[in-house]
């Protein structure tokens, strides 16, 4: 857990198990872009250590924050001195960032990550909007919360729908939301979607289901309106099946390393005081997929 010294500004991402992280691949190659004198590096820590590992990194002047992964989200909350909003509202920390003063802040930088392929989408007007969420584990906070902001419908379909309910409820309390069981998903369908014309569909897979060593999710095509955007959060494969599948039929679709990418854009500027160099982005995806 001791960060080996350079008199160097540094970053970290930390969790466990966190050998597969590729937080490292992305801020570096924006570091070497920029010709700025950094580094950002991995760091295993498990729940019993993280207290002692905000406490060493506070008396560290060189480091400036890290990202966090699972299982740390929501156990950090209580170990840095200020958490912004929007985290707040969400209930989960993603990113701590050491301020001017030497205070710590925690942010979360999953919400707008998952938002940023959605932008021109967003910006125009729809008489509804309706985003179909699988899983209702921690991965899904995020984006319920930034979905019901930007005033969808909910639809989560999990292998517990009473812990889908509790989540929805505690994060937009007044929505009119639902939840449904996971295994519908794979059932036949003979719902009659109407044209949608002036809606916003989205199916997202916020579940490890179709992650390289997970098992498939099972997706019967009827559950998917006309027009939608299927989106999926899993990196590994880069291209699921779930993805293949939604592209094959004709839909668009949006893949995990777009969250990744841009949640790691709005660290990057907080760690280091510099907008990453985006119009990178198709060598860094060549990267990341090696």
């Amino acid at each position: 857990m001791t960060a080996q010294g350079s008199n160097r500004p540094y970053a970290e991402v930390i969790g466990d198990p966190i050998a597969q992280s590729k937080s490292p691949d992305i801020h570096n190659f924006w570091l070497q872009r920029l010709g700025l004198d950094g580094d950002y590096r991995r760091c295993h820590v498990t729940a019993e250590g993280l207290a002692d590992y905000i406490a060493q990194r506070r008396g560290d002047p060189d480091w400036r924050g890290c990202n966090v992964t699972m299982p740390h989200k929501q156990a950090i909350m209580a170990l840095v001195d200020a958490v912004d909003p929007a985290a707040q509202a969400i209930g989960a920390v993603n990113t701590v960032v050491r301020q001017a003063d030497g205070t710590l802040k925690g942010f979360n930088t999953d919400a707008p990550g998952f938002l940023e392929p959605l932008l021109d989408e967003l910006s125009q007007p729809h008489l509804f909007r309706m985003a179909r969420i699988i899983g209702n584990g921690g991965a899904a906070r995020a984006l319920v919360k930034a979905l019901c902001d930007h005033g969808f419908v909910i639809v989560m379909f999990g292998r517990d729908p009473a812990r889908a309910r509790v989540l929805l409820d505690e994060l937009d309390p007044e929505g009119e939301h639902h939840v449904a069981p996971l295994s519908m998903l794979a059932e036949p369908t003979e719902f009659d979607f109407d044209d949608r014309v002036g809606c916003l569909d989205l199916v997202v897979n916020a579940s490890p289901l179709g992650m390289t060593g997970n098992p498939p999710l099972d997706l019967h095509p009827g559950h998917v309106p006309p027009r939608s955007i299927c989106y999926e959060i899993v990196t590994s494969p880069r291209e699921t099946e779930f993805l293949k599948t939604a592209k094959e039929a004709g839909f668009r679709t949006i893949d995990g390393l777009s969250m990744l990418i841009g949640k790691a854009a709005y660290a990057f500027e907080k760690f280091f005081g510099q907008p990453a160099p985006r119009e990178d982005d198709a060598k860094l995806r060549e990267i990341l997929t090696r």
